[in-house]
């Protein structure tokens, strides 16, 4: 007869192997990297000054027939101007597409024997979902948070009258019309509240922009030295069931960020934006557990919720230490209650660990919601 402990262990070997077999396998990447060197930073957060389209002119005109030189005014309209409105859509990921001056096309004037002037076509800039307006007081007047919502940001001048318009029984021959209406200028910041489903942080030269690069084909810089990624970077993974995570390089932390210290509040923000964090540390460095008390004390000194996301911590370099890193990763486990994946983001060492158990993350946080 088999042991009640034999028993527990075959169930638990067969349960292990079912979660293996279930588990979304993360894929290779689809398409060669690209050739071209040039970086491509995620916006996440624009000034954008909205001028909506003048309304166009009304005309005086009068008609002059060859039977009838008094057939009376005929002056048509002007055409309204253009509306400006942002619209959520998945289409685009950043704001980096959006000028910093956004203008609405101006109406037609309207002309003699009554030709209205034509109407402009209002201006739609998709945004991402998630993303919220502020005004110039930066107080919240929009939240696009689901697709096809869209926000009027500026109103467009409406179209002048003509003469035509004035002509009454009293009034035969009015020598009157409209200017057309101004558009309204306005400013306002965009800022997408919902930026990766994960955010890569740790100090600087922990190696979370050669982590991004061997899992995604995005080209985050590399160099031996500090604050190499100054704005955030975007890379997608894409699993067998064609689940796509995106994961967000964040720039470098450093003590009293929180006081808006070396990039300060701004990298805070965009931790904020971040459904899970990885906290990638240096296994090589001296005290790396050092590092997870500082990077978790800054996030909890900026915002109580930030320090309550989901969060695991990647072990990077353990090439530098060869096979000496293991009493270190020991150490590194006891100082804390994270999970801890020991990798090489250079040589790709157990990165397929890493991928796998983001997507747990994923899978159990997929209503996050900033």
């Amino acid at each position: 007869m088999f042991s009640s402990c034999r028993i527990q262990q075959v169930a638990n070997n067969i349960r292990k192997f079912c979660e293996f077999v279930a588990a979304p396998k993360p894929l290779r990447k689809l398409k060669p990297r690209s050739s071209n060197t040039s970086v491509h930073s995620f916006v996440d957060l624009k000034y954008v000054k909205v001028s909506a389209g003048n309304g166009g002119d009304g005309c005086i005109s009068f008609l002059h027939l060859w039977s009838n030189e008094m057939a009376g005014p005929d002056g048509g309209d002007g055409g309204n101007g253009a509306h400006v409105i942002f619209k959520a859509s998945h289409d685009v990921k950043d704001l980096s597409h959006v000028l910093s001056i956004v203008k609405g096309s101006n109406g037609q004037n309207g002309q003699n024997k009554d030709c209205h002037g034509k109407n402009a076509d209002h201006l739609i800039i998709k945004v991402p979902v998630g993303t919220i307006i502020r005004n110039g007081d930066g107080k919240i007047i929009g939240d696009l948070a689901q697709p096809e919502i869209m926000f009027l940001a500026a109103r467009g001048g409406a179209g002048g009258k003509g003469n035509h318009f004035f002509l009454t029984s009293t009034e035969q021959s009015p020598e009157i019309s409209e200017y057309g209406g101004k558009g309204e200028n306005i400013d306002y910041t965009l800022e997408v509240r919902s930026m990766a489903h994960v955010g890569l942080i740790g100090f600087p030269n922990a190696g979370k922009s050669t982590l991004l690069r061997a899992i995604s084909r995005a080209r985050p810089k590399i160099a031996p030295y500090p604050f190499t990624t100054l704005k955030p970077h975007l890379g997608v993974v894409e699993y067998e069931d064609y689940e796509q995570l995106s994961v967000a390089d964040l720039p470098g932390l450093i003590p009293d960020s929180h006081k808006n210290k070396g990039l300060g509040i701004q990298f805070l923000k965009h931790a904020e934006r971040c459904m899970a964090l990885v906290f990638v540390v240096d296994i090589s460095a001296p005290s790396p557990w050092d590092h997870i008390d500082t990077l978790q004390y800054e996030l909890d000194q900026f915002s109580e919720q930030l320090g309550k996301r989901p969060q695991i911590i990647v072990a990077n370099k353990i090439d530098l230490l060869e096979d000496n890193y293991e009493k270190k990763l020991v150490k590194l486990k006891n100082e804390t209650d994270l999970q801890v994946i020991p990798i090489s983001a250079k040589l790709g060492t157990n990165v397929y660990k890493f991928l796998e158990e983001i997507r747990k993350i994923y899978d159990k946080n997929k209503d996050f919601n900033n």
